[in-house]
């Protein structure tokens, strides 16, 4: 259907002088259209008769909720682009200030040039016949005028059919959202998911040195699942209760053979594909409430804080990190969950800052496996934990820079300080030692430097204080770095390739005090590969390859491949 001039324009013209006229070009354009299949099928998409679907959004958008697009006129005056010399100025000043029917945009702006179907017409004449309405019930029926009155009729009786179509439509329409109501999950909590199917395959020849020189074997060929289920309640429209809730059944390569292992288990395969439990035993990987506290600010409190959502960030990480492990640096990342807070705030239109506390908190505890918030032997303070802050810098959309600086307490297990675990700072274990307490620095940047081509990078910095249990102590030091590149929309819009080369650690001193080994004096370095591939809407294919160029610091190790394909599922 050929859509004609504006809707408030058209009523005020109708109402006041010309309703005759653009009735006769309307239905001039229907009757081709009822006639002629060709003329229809010649109209622009937007032009044609709207669907029943299009027609109740376009109802429910621009008329069952006005006020989210439009805002009330109470004089011609307040519309910036109406001028008393346009053809509709005294039209529109009449229906304003007479029927009070009219409404403008936002920005208040009137926008009289745009199109509108006979659906929209027909619900903007009926917004002023329930005006008109109002005004007789309110004894004030002099006020309407008998032309206007004609004139009303006439359009009724023309517009009769669209009339009672969006009647009808917004009727059902109300039906449906009773409905939706009464059987939603609930009116304060939306469910949201992902799902991960992973492919994992890895060379090593059997001949794979761990850090304390034992053989790996190679692993075989791996098909995993991973299952995150969220829970996001809002109390005030400003809060958000975050439940989230994860099963899985993956182990990374190697890591099942050397247990011990702590470059095995988060250096070398980079696929983290597990739950963080036992397999196929949901967990609670994050229970956190986050609210405003004062202007912009904002604070996250909860037992289980995913405290690598909010430091060292970079922006072309996707929502999940389940493969491309290097993106988060390998000083903090291990740090990844516990009890805690995190504030954040703006500062000014360039700087950002966030400071945190986190407590380690395992799904298991215990003497000398590990440690939690919860449990009272360790508590807030008493275990693993790190106070960790970061000053952003943003110059511009494009680009941000990110200091951060850690301090982080260790606990003792198992007779030992650092290895696997809430270690983020000491990447290998000191022997007969009560604790550590490490300062860890950090820089990172992201550079989106054009529409399909960025850059990031970081550099880490740490050195631990371990306090041994004969007395005195050892000092370790370690740095890290990686620089890499993103394309974004890369064949595909929504896609993205990355490449990353990284150093995942480097003992710079005291490695000679690891009882868990540090290699024979080689450097891993690490080349990666990764494609986001959007298939749908909610699916997504990520090929990941990796190499792994002397593993756990030995030259002599062979160089490790890994290759993993995973599947992405959104709901």
């Amino acid at each position: 259907m050929k859509k004609i001039k504006n809707l408030s324009v058209l009523l005020g013209l109708s109402v006041l002088a010309t309703a005759t006229g653009v009735n006769a070009e309307t239905q001039t354009v229907q009757s081709q259209a009822a006639t002629n299949p060709a003329f229809q099928s010649s109209l622009p998409a937007t032009q044609v008769q709207p669907s029943e679907s299009e027609t109740i959004r376009a109802i429910n958008n621009e008329f069952i909720r006005p006020k989210a697009v439009a805002q009330n006129v109470t004089s011609v005056s307040q519309l910036s682009d109406v001028r008393p010399t346009d053809w509709a100025f005294t039209a529109l000043q009449s229906l304003v200030e007479r029927y009070g029917c009219i409404a403008g945009y936002p920005d208040s702006t009137f926008r009289g040039k745009q199109a509108t179907t006979r659906y929209e017409f027909a619900a903007g004449l009926n917004a002023c016949l329930d005006k008109i309405n109002e005004i007789i019930s309110a004894g004030l029926a002099d006020k309407v005028g008998k032309e206007d009155l004609a004139t009303l009729q006439k359009l009724q009786e023309e517009f009769a059919a669209e009339l009672a179509t969006l009647r009808g439509r917004v009727d059902a329409l109300d039906a449906k959202v009773e409905k939706l109501e009464a059987q939603q999950f609930s009116t304060t909590t939306k469910l949201s998911g992902l799902a991960f199917f992973n492919v994992t395959a890895a060379s090593g020849n059997n001949a794979v040195k761990t850090e304390n020189g034992a053989i790996a074997k190679t692993p075989n060929t791996t098909f995993s699942g991973l299952v995150w289920l969220t829970l996001n309640t809002s109390f005030t429209g400003k809060d958000s209760l975050v439940t989230q809730l994860a099963v899985g059944n993956g182990t990374s390569p190697f890591n099942a053979y050397t247990p011990g292992s702590f470059f095995n288990s988060t250096g070398v395969p980079f696929t983290d594909q597990t739950s963080g439990a036992a397999a196929n035993t949901f967990i609670l990987r994050e229970l956190s409430y986050t609210f405003p506290v004062f202007d912009k600010a904002s604070l996250v409190v909860g037992p289980r804080i995913n405290f690598y959502k909010y430091f060292d960030g970079i922006r072309f990480i996707y929502p999940w990190n389940t493969t491309f492990n290097s993106i988060n640096s390998t000083l903090l990342s291990n740090a990844k969950r516990g009890a805690g807070a995190v504030f954040l705030t703006p500062l000014g239109d360039k700087f950002d800052f966030k400071v945190g506390y986190l407590a380690e908190s395992n799904e298991f505890s215990g003497p000398g496996i590990g440690g939690s918030a919860a449990n009272p032997n360790q508590g807030l303070f008493g275990g693993n934990n790190a106070l960790t802050a970061e000053l952003g810098f943003k110059p511009s959309d494009a680009f941000k820079l990110r200091l951060l600086y850690s301090r982080t307490n260790i606990a003792s297990a198992f007779g030992g300080v650092g290895g696997v675990g809430f270690t983020p700072s000491l990447p290998g274990t000191v022997s007969n030692a009560n604790n550590g307490q490490s300062d860890v620095f950090a820089a990172n940047f992201d550079w989106l430097v054009s529409k399909g081509f960025g850059l990031f990078g970081r550099y880490g910095y740490s050195t631990t204080n371990v306090n041994l249990t004969a007395g005195g102590s050892t000092n370790v030091v370690t740095q890290t770095f990686q620089v890499g590149a993103a394309f974004p929309d890369l064949f595909k819009e929504g896609a993205q390739g990355m490449i990353s080369f990284g150093m995942p650690f480097n003992f710079t001193s005291g490695k000679s005090s690891l009882s868990s080994g540090a290699g024979d004096g080689g450097t891993q370095y690490d080349l990666e590969f990764s494609y986001i591939l959007p298939v749908t809407k909610n699916i997504s294919l990520v090929p990941s390859f990796y190499t792994i160029f002397n593993a756990n610091n030995f030259s002599s190790n062979p160089t490790i491949y890994v290759g993993n394909l995973q599947a992405v599922f959104s709901f």
